[in-house]
């Protein structure tokens, strides 16, 4: 039986950009934007997961973070079905504000871009920005 995926992800924001993935499913011909984070671990606290994940995955420390909110998604990738319960943070982490805007970076484990984007283009383009309820948190996210 698949199992639900609770994840720890965060929304670094920078001038009016934040930093996200891009991807794309295939199956469904979409490009979209997802935050950056990762699975929670049993016994491992959400903020500690974030933390662990930005350093596996950018490594990069954050120096401080605060939960936005939870929120549930069913969904499919490339056809095959998904449930995650996601715990977005806001968090500001000095080594990624001397990022410069125009920097690609890429997921360290697995390739995957990662760039600043205009919160317009999140916000109001044709990309989704995933998980879902990250949108209307990213506000939140830019005044931290």
């Amino acid at each position: 039986m698949p199992t639900i995926r609770n994840i720890a992800v965060g929304l670094p924001c920078k001038q009016g950009h934040v930093l996200a993935l891009e991807g794309t499913d295939h199956a469904r011909g979409l490009n979209f934007f997802r935050a950056i984070g990762g699975g929670i671990e049993f016994g491992e606290r959400a903020e500690d997961a974030l933390h662990r994940e930005f350093m596996e995955e950018l490594g990069v420390h954050l120096d401080a973070v605060e939960l936005l909110g939870v929120r549930e998604d069913i969904f499919t990738y490339e056809g095959v079905a998904g449930h995650e319960i996601a715990h977005i943070f806001a968090l500001h982490s000095a080594e990624l504000d001397a990022i410069p805007l125009d920097a690609t970076l890429h997921i360290l484990d697995e390739g995957s871009p990662v760039r600043w984007f205009p919160f317009n283009e999140v916000l109001t383009g044709d990309r989704p920005l995933f998980p879902v309820g990250a949108p209307e948190l990213l506000p939140q996210a830019s005044s931290f």
